[in-house]
Order: C-alpha cells, then sequence, then structure tokens
C-alpha cells in the first residue's frame, strides 16, 4: 500500500477495507476506519472528515496504517490492536490475557444497573463476580454512584487489566479483589443487593467459529464443562449466600441455556427466574431473585 508518492486517506481505507474484506472481517470498513483512528490519534468521525477534504498520509502513518491492517487480517482482535474497548460510556483498556468485552453484555449491565438503582439502600452493595476487564463492575459503579461495589477476578492476567481500568474510570467505590469468588466475598456474605456475573458459559467440546475469540480469548473466560454451565451453577450456589433477601442475581450465558440456568438458579432457592433477549433477540441474560 506504501508509495513514493502522496497516499491520500481516502486511498488507504480503501486499499485496507479490501484486505481486511479478503481475510473474512465482517465489518471491514469500520475496522479500516477504527484501525485509521488509532493510527492517526483521530476519533472515527474526525477520519470521515479528513477523508472528505482529501487528507494525505506520511509515509511514517502509511507505514503504520499497513502494519495494523496487517495484524487484523491475521485476525488479531480490533481491541488487542488499538488497546481499547468500548462498554456503554466507557472505554476500557484490554490486551492479551483478558476476555474482551462484547456487546452484548451491555444488556446485562443494564439489568444489573436498574436493579442496584431500584434498591432501597442509601448504599446498596452489587458484586461482579469473575470482573475480567472489569466492564460490568465498571457500569454499575459509575452509573449508580451512591452504591459500593465490589469485583472479583482468579486471573492474575486479567486482574492486571482491570486494576488499571479501576484506577482510571473510579472515583472510590469500587473495590477490585483478587481470587476466586468461591471464598474471596465471604465476609460478605448476606449484604448483597445484586450479584452480577459474565461468567464462562461455553461447552467443553464447543470451539468458537471465530479466530478472535478460539486463538486470543483466554481459555479460562469461555470454557466452562461438559454443558458450559459449571461455573454458573458455582455462582448461584455462591450468589444465594452473598444476597440479601430481595437481592438479584444477574447471569449472562449462551442463547441456548436460558432453561437450564433457570433450572440451577430455581432448584437452588432462587424465584422467579426469567431469562431475557438481547438486542438481536437472543435469549442472553437470567435474572432470579433471592427469597
Amino acid at each position: 500500500m506504501t508509495t513514493d508518492s502522496p497516499l491520500t486517506l481516502r486511498a488507504a481505507l480503501e486499499s485496507g477495507t479490501t484486505v481486511l474484506a479478503e481475510a473474512g472481517i465482517l465489518d471491514a470498513v469500520v475496522d479500516a476506519e477504527l484501525l485509521a483512528a488509532h493510527v492517526l490519534d483521530l476519533s472515527r468521525g474526525a477520519v470521515q472528515a479528513a477523508v472528505v477534504t482529501g487528507r494525505e498520509l506520511t509515509p511514517d502513518e502509511a507505514a503504520a496504517f499497513d502494519e495494523v491492517i496487517a495484524r487484523r487480517a491475521e485476525r488479531v482482535p480490533l481491541q488487542h490492536i488499538t488497546g481499547l474497548a468500548p462498554f456503554r460510556h466507557l472505554e476500557l483498556t484490554v490486551g492479551p490475557g483478558v476476555f474482551v468485552p462484547r456487546p452484548e453484555t451491555e444488556i446485562l449491565a443494564q439489568f444489573a444497573i436498574d436493579a442496584l438503582a431500584a434498591m432501597p439502600s442509601p448504599r446498596p452493595l452489587a458484586v461482579d463476580l469473575g470482573t475480567g476487564s472489569g466492564a460490568i463492575a465498571l457500569a454499575m459503579a459509575t452509573e449508580v454512584p451512591h452504591a459500593r461495589v465490589v469485583a472479583v477476578e482468579r486471573s492474575a492476567d486479567a486482574h492486571r487489566w482491570a486494576a488499571r481500568n479501576v484506577a482510571r474510570l473510579t472515583d472510590g467505590n469500587l473495590e477490585l479483589r483478587h481470587g476466586s469468588f468461591v471464598d474471596a466475598l465471604e465476609d460478605l456474605a448476606g449484604t448483597v443487593s445484586v450479584v452480577a456475573s459474565n461468567p464462562p458459559y461455553v461447552p467443553a467440546g464447543a470451539i468458537p467459529r471465530d479466530p478472535e475469540v478460539r486463538l486470543h480469548d483466554p481459555r479460562e473466560a469461555l470454557y466452562s464443562g461438559e454443558d458450559g454451565l459449571d461455573d454458573i451453577r458455582t455462582i448461584s450456589r455462591v450468589g444465594l449466600r452473598l444476597a440479601h433477601s430481595g437481592g438479584m442475581i444477574v447471569l449472562e450465558h449462551g442463547e441456548w441455556q436460558g432453561e437450564g440456568v433457570r433450572e440451577i438458579l430455581t432448584a437452588d432457592g432462587w424465584q422467579a427466574a426469567a431469562t431475557h433477549p438481547d438486542l438481536t433477540h437472543r435469549d442472553r441474560v437470567t435474572t432470579a431473585l433471592r427469597p
């Protein structure tokens, strides 16, 4: 793509989009624009405006754009290249060793935020079990600022990413702990208003189709036993111990797992288990109440 003559941003984007599309990237135009924004330190909107005004790339800019396009064509996640992942109103830092938050998880965050904000307490408590990058916990802490949020992560790599995000984005109402959620929150038993989690839920025998997931997301953030529900079984029992009467549990799961999750929660003693669709109308989140 790089030449000795001036290269317009428009031409670079068109060439980069072609490379990404041939590599199987579904949103090739979007990814090319976001990668250009990363290289040029602009917003995506500013990149689009610069195309209209005929912006040219310097040789260094063109070479840098070539490099990131090549990495993305190798199916390195876009967020690993830019180092950022949008989540609701937040921009999280992410990279190798942490699960990249997905747009569908924003639905889980909304249920958790609504439940937390509705609690009749001046300082309700929420926990995020297996926080990863901290996305759900940070959404709750920043959107319900009078609440207290405790997040726990067992992976040392993911915990480091979460710690960066917590330090950068919160104002003291989010506590991050490192360890297993089975025993890292014993001091909170019976006090929690909202138990939230986006746990691993891929069955052990399933292989994710997308190379970005299969090759780059941590295995411990994906797989959870033969039916994908082992972690949810544990979270249900832990959550029941943590939650106070009237507290809510909010769980993300695969689109085919709603019935199984409801059965687990009901058998453990949760009430009013209900499954809710995401924006693509696929079952994605199950909620239940602590009697």
